[in-house]
């Protein structure tokens, strides 16, 4: 039997602006969510469409040590099935740094980091909820709901154009989230996850992805600012602190 589906109060009644001046989209909030980066990821989205490419999340983030370059974060994946071999991305750089180079649109020295969303990864868009339905999730809001900003569950899908549906533990309902009421949502790395990540990281090796075109493709002559990699960036924004936060209490 399908569990009932149990609404949070409508957004609407409970709406509090992010920012009041950007009027932007809840699902580019979550992809960039500085004024900045909003800027760069409305630039980098049509060089990556040309690739064949979506990106995930753009981060343009202080440098870990006094005085040293800031690091911009590029999450990207391929929009046939969500996935990216090191060659991809070493060509969304190669292109990004082409734009960056040209239009300078940051200040003082940078490094610029492209990578896989990785196994454990962020939710960006409302898309990401249905594609990974059945799969364990963190989610924080940007306000109190029943006690709580932040939530952990299966993840069920998306309802309405509107809705993010999450079975929490030790619930019956399904709780219907607003997605405009998330602020951080990622994947909870667990041993279905790291079975999904390996038998992908098997198929990539027998279809013999990353061979092609190397040579080529990472080429980046003497630009030593280009960094990629297929595995997931160590990210302040994905604390999510203790489990114990991430349940629903009810009243």
């Amino acid at each position: 039997m399908r569990p009932r589906r149990r609404p949070f109060k409508k957004a609407s009644r409970f709406f509090v602006a992010r920012n009041a001046a950007d009027d932007t989209s809840e699902d580019l909030f979550l992809r960039a969510k500085t004024t900045e980066d909003r800027k760069l990821i409305e630039a980098f989205d049509p060089i990556a469409e040309a690739l064949g490419l979506d990106i995930v999340r753009v981060r343009l983030m202080g440098s870990n040590k006094p005085g040293g370059a800031r690091r911009l974060q590029i999450m990207a994946e391929r929009k046939t099935d969500g996935d990216i071999t090191v060659n991809q991305c070493a060509r969304l750089s190669r292109a990004l740094s082409a734009w960056l180079e040209e239009s300078d649109p940051i200040t003082g020295e940078y490094i610029l980091e492209v990578s896989s969303p990785g196994i454990d990864r962020p939710l960006t868009r409302l898309k990401d909820f249905d594609t990974y339905a059945g799969l364990e999730a963190r989610l924080e809001l940007d306000r109190l709901a029943e006690g709580r900003k932040r939530f952990r569950g299966i993840l069920s899908g998306t309802e309405d154009g509107e809705y993010v549906a999450i079975d929490l533990e030790g619930e019956e309902d399904t709780a219907m989230i607003p997605f405009d009421w998330i602020i951080d949502a990622k994947l909870v790395l667990n041993d279905e996850l790291l079975k999904i990540g390996a038998e992908k990281a098997a198929l990539r090796r027998e279809q013999g992805e990353d061979d092609e075109e190397e040579d080529e493709d990472l080429d980046f002559g003497d630009d030593e600012d280009a960094e990629f990699d297929d595995e997931d960036f160590d990210d302040a924004d994905d604390d999510f602190g203790d489990d114990d936060d991430d349940k629903l209490t009810k009243n």
